[in-house]
């Protein structure tokens, strides 16, 4: 895959993306976000690829949306960066595959509200992620609001929003807002170790079970058990270690 502003790389079932506009701290751009669209729709119809990881290059994995879009053009519902960044959530949420957050820096604004998206969210302690949206009388258009009360609760949303404060990654981790926050020098290797774990399993499950969290994430208790129940999908890519377990429980 040939883009300007993201890297694209392939390792076996990992398929890793950098935002790479290191001298702006990987800030967004409308070509950015469409190259980011356009590569999540590829990668979600890759059948070897499992896991996903999108990290930073430099220090920062995005400063959030570059201000001098602002200048560029008229920011409303419906102007293609708007669509684009919905459709990249979208895709996170969607996708078979599971995505992972590498936050090896900053993540503010436009750019924490993508990061709500991943399934898994991994940072270094050194990381500072904030909404600043208020700070520059800029209102959220991807889903910052819900999904940020969704995962952190109504009453420490209104704060990080309100206040615009920066918390470190290893305060995101005590509120919930990421899985695991460590030393950046370690940072990598965690997120390599639980792509490996997640490569080990069944990867049919892994998208079934992405679809039923995705349902229950917008629907009641009683809604999502029902779907769960109701939901079928033909699995077969663990059907020979199934038999092996079974042969060795009856050997």
């Amino acid at each position: 895959m040939d883009f300007k502003e993201i890297i694209v790389e392939k390792k076996e079932k990992t398929t890793w993306i950098t935002l790479n506009r290191p001298a702006k701290m990987n800030a967004l751009t409308q070509l950015m976000v469409a190259e980011l669209a356009e590569a999540l729709e590829r990668i979600s119809a890759d059948t070897d690829c499992d896991v996903l990881v999108v990290k930073g290059e430099g220090k920062a994995w995005s400063a959030g949306v570059d201000l001098a879009v602002f200048q560029e053009i008229k920011v409303e519902k419906g102007f293609k960066m708007h669509e684009d960044g919905i459709k990249v959530i979208e895709l996170l949420a969607t996708m078979p595959q599971a995505s992972i957050a590498m936050l090896n820096g900053h993540c503010f604004t436009g750019a924490m509200e993508f990061m709500l998206g991943f399934d898994m969210v991994f940072a270094a302690d050194s990381a500072k992620i904030g909404d600043t949206h208020a700070k520059w009388g800029i209102p959220p258009k991807w889903g910052m609001t819900p999904r940020l009360c969704h995962q952190v609760g109504l009453k420490k949303a209104k704060e990080l929003s309100f206040t615009a404060e920066a918390i470190s990654g290893k305060e995101a981790e005590r509120i919930g807002l990421v899985n695991q926050s460590v030393p950046l020098e370690e940072l990598q290797d965690l997120v390599e170790r639980k792509a490996a774990l997640i490569i080990g399993n069944s990867s049919q499950v892994i998208a079934a079970e992405k679809q039923l969290y995705h349902f229950y994430s917008s629907h009641t208790l009683e809604e999502g058990l029902q779907f769960e129940q109701d939901f079928e999908m033909k699995l077969s890519d663990k059907t020979d270690t199934l038999k092996d377990f079974k042969n060795k429980l009856h050997s």
